[in-house]
């Protein structure tokens, strides 16, 4: 298999054993249901960009951004543990927005639908 697809590979590890980490649950009560939406690999495999997004409002994602970054170094382990990869990436969490802009388009597409009907 060729070398430029290894990082998707490895970046679906990472998705997938996270996800598995936090189904079973983190001890840090700020982590609460967070979903893995996505993971970007650097071509070296040393740095992973892990897109995430959690239910509930922007004071909720702050507290579960704040509980993420304090678990780095946890998940890091896990993960280094888990793959047994020669270096293990350093984690970077981004909220993805993707899905925020998604709901506020439904929304959106149902007001102007609700102002249809009323016509």
């Amino acid at each position: 298999m060729s070398a430029h697809k290894r990082p998707e590979r490895v970046a679906q590890m990472v998705q997938q054993l996270l996800g598995e980490i936090f189904a079973r649950g983190m001890r840090d009560p700020r982590i609460g249901l967070v979903t893995i939406t996505g993971v970007k690999m650097s071509p070296d495999l040393r740095e992973a960009r892990v897109y995430w997004t959690v239910h509930g409002d922007p004071e909720v994602r702050k507290h579960t951004a704040r509980g993420l970054e304090n678990a780095r170094g946890y998940l890091r382990h896990e993960i280094g543990f888990d793959l047994k990869l020669r270096v293990t990436p350093d984690l970077h969490f981004t909220y993805d927005e993707a899905i925020d802009r998604g709901e506020r388009i439904e929304q959106l597409i149902r007001q102007v639908h609700d102002e249809d009907k009323g016509r």
